[in-house]
This record gives structure tokens, C-alpha cells and sequence, in this order.
């Protein structure tokens, strides 16, 4: 493959990620749409690090680690969102702008 088609999968990721984030109002939805983003910026980093330095494993590891950091960012945004489901049931963005601080 070449650099073109990952830049195209990722702006294709991103640009649903976007448009998902953008539209939606369920607070599960609108972090879908984040992940989505995510990981058009993870492939496109990923692909960029590749076809500059193919030798080294240096990209694969920041991929590896930048998942892992998305997967625990994920894991607690899904924690918090149930978290003020259970105490308000609050679903929607819009409902849970009370929740300021």
C-alpha cells in the first residue's frame, strides 16, 4: 500500500469521527465519534512514521502506546457516562450541561 491509501483511510476515519461527533446527541454516540478521530490521527501517524523511517520500530511502539492510552481514556469516559446515568439518568449532551463546575 502506499502512503496515499493510509492518508485516505485515515481522513476517511476522521472525517466519520467528525460528522459523528458533530451530530449526534447521546453522550455514547458523540464518544464513538471521538475514537473514530482517534484513530484516523493513529493511522495516519502511523503511516507517516513508516514510510519515513521503515527500519526502526519506534513508530509501532508510539502506536501501541497511543491505543493504550485511548483504550484507558475510553474505558473511563464509558465509566463516567454510566456513572451519571445510574445517579440522573441523563443520556443526552444536552441534558447533562447542568453538570458544569
Amino acid at each position: 500500500m502506499t502512503l496515499e491509501a493510509f492518508l485516505l483511510l485515515a481522513a476517511a476515519l476522521f472525517s466519520v469521527g467528525l460528522y459523528g461527533a458533530l451530530s449526534q446527541q447521546s453522550i455514547v454516540m458523540l464518544m464513538m465519534g471521538l475514537e473514530l478521530m482517534i484513530n484516523g490521527l493513529i493511522v495516519a501517524g502511523g503511516a507517516f512514521w513508516y514510510f519515513v523511517a521503515p527500519q526502526t520500530a519506534d513508530g509501532q511502539v508510539l502506536v501501541l502506546v497511543a491505543v493504550t492510552v485511548m483504550a484507558l481514556e475510553m474505558a473511563m469516559g464509558f465509566a463516567v457516562t454510566t456513572a451519571i446515568f445510574r445517579a440522573r439518568d441523563v443520556d443526552m449532551t444536552d441534558d447533562a450541561g447542568d453538570l458544569k463546575g
